[in-house]
């Protein structure tokens, strides 16, 4: 495991993985929203030249057209929101900022958050504006027309040097953006309104991916605590808590929903895709193909395909539930850190930290 993996705000906070267990909602409102006109930054702006990427392995090999597509070095290329007009945005970790690329025509443009900014999850909300976790205390919300950004401030947090690592965002069905929170919590905020309330997540530290169902369910994993969990979105409590069934999984940090509600995750260290289902409270484990596997991320399409990436192997996995089959699609280059992937329709991106580039995988007709 290379010293990427764990981000900066993760070292800067490993030490403070205590327990945080017994709070009622804490008084974590925001501060201050402040709204950063467009006028007050300016968006670097350059071109990224397409390229080929390894033959594909498997029962879909054939069935997809991957293209790659550098961003800037060491600007730290990791989460994507896909655009429905084709392109894709997605957080410069590294440097502060939140990135667009047009595949059409290359250009790539980079948009500065502010002072301070270590941007990690990003979703387009329903409205169409891009809502970002950053691991400064800061939920951040980008206009797509305007390029306005509003942010969200939280206060310090009680523990370690007052920051939460804001992690990964979803929507619930009433339009309630609900956060996880890294350092042992989770968050809601209510954009007509801009009130945002944090709850200590049961274990406390770990809690990484986050997802909402067909049904309206919202369902975390934590990375450290090995658990998925749900908050029941009227009452804002965890009212159900799930153990990975397998003491060697040692890490999830995704989870997606498929179109039946089956939630999936990938896990690192047994290298093992799961897939559990709240109907039937039911487990089921999928071992990943290669050796040494150590998975990443966890997201499912439009078609119920499971994508995940696996940093062991250096390449990116789709399972097929009906075949039971996987297909591989190799890393051009070593250590490429497939962060998460997201899609609309045919059409799945994946951020890759390691070598700061994206990809496109396009279901052919």
């Amino acid at each position: 495991m290379t010293m990427r993996i764990f981000h900066h705000a993760y070292r800067r906070t490993m030490f403070v993985r205590q327990a945080v267990r017994g709070f009622a909602v804490l008084n974590l409102s925001l501060s201050s929203v402040l709204a950063a006109p467009q006028q007050n930054y300016a968006p670097s702006v350059s071109r990224s030249i397409p390229m080929a990427a390894p033959a594909a392995i498997g029962s879909d090999a054939d069935r997809y057209r991957v293209t790659l597509f550098p961003t800037v070095t060491g600007i730290g290329t990791r989460d994507v929101a896909p655009d429905p007009d084709g392109s894709v945005w997605f957080a410069a970790q590294w440097s502060g900022a939140l990135g667009h690329l047009n595949p059409r025509t290359g250009e790539l443009r980079l948009y500065p958050l502010g002072p301070g900014s270590h941007p990690h999850g990003v979703v387009m909300g329903p409205e169409g504006d891009l809502w970002i976790c950053d691991e400064s205390n800061t939920i951040r919300r980008f206009n797509r027309s305007t390029k306005v950004i509003t942010n969200y401030q939280l206060k310090p947090f009680s523990i370690g040097l007052g920051y939460g690592n804001l992690n990964t965002p979803t929507f619930d069905r009433d339009g309630i953006l609900w956060i996880t929170v890294q350092n042992g919590f989770y968050a809601s905020l209510d954009p007509k309104t801009g009130a945002i309330q944090v709850y200590p997540a049961p274990g406390g530290f770990g809690p990484y991916g986050i997802t909402t169902t067909p049904a309206g369910e919202v369902w975390y994993t934590s990375l450290a605590q090995a658990h998925i969990a749900r908050i029941n979105t009227i009452t804002a409590k965890v009212d159900a808590v799930v153990p990975i069934p397998d003491s060697n999984s040692q890490g999830s940090r995704r989870i997606w929903s498929d179109s039946a509600g089956n939630l999936w995750i990938t896990t690192w260290g047994n290298g093992t895709l799961y897939r559990y289902s709240p109907s039937t409270q039911l487990w089921k484990a999928y071992k990943l193909p290669g050796l040494g596997p150590r998975g990443y991320s966890t997201y499912v399409d439009a078609y119920d395909k499971v994508w995940m990436s696996d940093f062991g192997t250096n390449s990116i996995l789709i399972f097929d539930p009906k075949q039971e089959s996987f297909t591989i699609f190799p890393g051009n280059r070593g250590n490429i850190q497939a962060l998460q992937m997201a899609g609309i329709g045919t059409r799945v991106w994946a951020g890759m930290q390691g070598v700061d580039q994206l990809g496109l995988y396009e279901l052919l007709p």
